[in-house]
């Protein structure tokens, strides 16, 4: 144990950002540079090692939080570091974008404020690459199987390395020009600077892993092609299909999905582009959708110079403590302020979009909605309560139903599906075809990062067995597991 008192004599701490006048002018990380190390030795020290480390389970990769806490107390960063990775290929993503599941699930939380565990695991894995501890891990002889991992996001990025680090010849086809899914595209730079993805990239090239971009699968090579040209294939393709609304002026020029609006911000920061073809500046603009990528579609107008924007959630306002149906250790769901809601907005809870209404020349100027409440566990309008907000630009941040079906890649492979729209498997990871396995959101649905990283470890091994008969590769999940998160 760190510090046996550390609980009692320490408060939380959390990560300091830079002031809101300063960041919204810039796409740079939110957080102050150098702002966690003064006081995270203190924070580490607040884990009580726990007899039952229920933050274990909450973790879908297992961590080994309490290890890594006492290493980052005592300062051995090189330590912490090893043992971060033994359960985490890319901690400095996580770190970053978990929503933290391992914290509601911290038995100091029963009646204080939980350990700060995703400071912590961010630190030492910064700490980690600034003292030249993450190097290439080659594989000291090859199998001379060759894989195919069809998606170069978080799941697929962690079956690929597993997979070339056991000693197979690994292939990573991406479809968009860079590699790193939506961890490229869909996370904004002020979220997770890009360079964070780059150097894991050169450190798994260096490995031996190959990437191939601009390459869809189903499209530009034919699936069943792809099969017989590898020994395994891991789909990693995620769930890319965005939900839809469909009501009256949907059609009108300004409706967007996020996932049109948000890879337009970032290929500018890559400098594709010198300035976005769909942007928020000078308009009023409205999110549909109160999660994490609506968050995204906030932040990012804020830095375009939009003149307002106004964030929708159809569900009620979330409480501050733990709802009665939602105790420790589980999941909660809260209110949270993330830093793009600092930075300015508003958020409407409880309502529904009812229509939009245009211009003549048929761009969106009005989004029509209604307030709504729910009895006997149906969703009910309230009469008399509809009105409307001004809107030059709406996004559609409504989460995601499923893999895309339309580019061949389910159907040359002869792929089930499972009852939701998913890529069927079984406790390997396999699909219905010998040889092609599923990680990620292409088989679990839509999820958090720290569900796609345990997939593509997991899927890694199930490939491994299904080339060599055994494997050492760690499974830290099945697939029909939920952990203590919702």
């Amino acid at each position: 144990m760190a510090d046996p008192k550390g609980f009692l004599t320490h408060e939380r701490e959390n990560a300091r950002t830079r002031p809101v006048e300063e960041r919204v002018k810039d796409w740079n990380e939110v957080y102050q540079p150098g702002s966690l190390l003064p006081i995270i030795t203190k924070q580490a020290s607040r884990c009580m090692d726990c007899g039952i480390p229920f933050c274990h389970n909450g973790c879908p990769l297992g961590n080994l939080i309490p290890e890594w806490n006492d290493y980052a107390y005592r300062e051995d960063w090189t330590a912490a570091s090893e043992r971060l990775h033994a359960t985490n290929n890319f901690p400095e993503f996580t770190g970053r974008l978990c929503p933290a599941p391992c914290e509601a699930a911290c038995v100091l939380g029963i009646n204080q404020q939980p350990v700060s565990i995703k400071n912590v695991e961010v630190s030492i894995i910064d700490q980690a690459w600034d003292n030249g501890d993450v190097t290439p891990q080659a594989p000291e002889r090859l199998s001379g199987k060759t894989v195919a991992v069809i998606g170069s996001g978080p799941a697929g990025l962690a079956a690929a390395q597993q997979l070339t680090r056991a000693g197979h010849t690994v292939a990573v086809y991406e479809r968009a020009d860079r590699i790193g899914g939506l961890l490229r595209y869909g996370i904004p730079e002020f979220k997770m600077e890009k360079r964070h993805i780059n150097r894991r990239i050169e450190q798994m090239r260096a490995e031996g892993t190959k990437f191939r971009t601009e390459v869809e699968i189903g499209r530009d090579i034919d699936a069943r092609k792809l099969r017989k040209r590898h020994d395994a294939v891991v789909i990693a393709a995620g769930a890319t299909i965005s939900r839809d609304l469909p009501v009256p002026g949907r059609e009108l020029n300004g409706v967007h999905f996020a996932m049109e609006y948000l890879p337009l911000a970032n290929k500018v920061q890559e400098g594709d582009l010198t300035v976005a073809p769909i942007s928020a500046e000078g308009k009023h603009v409205v999110v549909i959708g109160g999660g994490d990528t609506g968050a995204d579609c906030v932040g990012t107008a804020h830095r375009q110079g939009a003149l307002s924007v106004t964030q929708l959630e159809i569900m009620p306002k979330p409480g501050e403590d733990r709802a009665a149906g939602q105790p420790w250790p589980t999941f909660p769901m809260l209110y949270k302020v993330t830093s793009a809601h600092e930075e300015g907005g508003e958020r409407v809870y409880s309502v529904s979009t009812t229509h939009f209404e245009g211009d003549e020349d048929g761009n969106v100027q009005w989004l029509h909605l209604i307030e709504v409440e729910f009895k006997d566990g149906k969703l009910e309008q309230k009469p008399g309560t509809e009105r409307k907000l001004p809107a030059q630009l709406v996004t559609l941040a409504m989460g995601f139903t499923g893999t895309d079906q339309q580019n061949g890649l389910v159907e040359q492979f002869g792929l089930e599906l499972d009852a939701r729209g998913n890529v069927a498997r079984d406790a390997d990871f396999a699909t219905n075809v010998p040889g092609v396995y599923v990680a990620g959101d292409a088989g679990r649905g839509q999820s958090l990062i720290v569900w796609a990283i345990a997939e593509g470890r997991s899927a890694a091994r199930g490939v491994d067995r299904f080339l060599t008969g055994a494997s050492a590769l760690p499974a830290p999940i099945k697939p029909t597991d939920r952990a203590l998160t919702v």
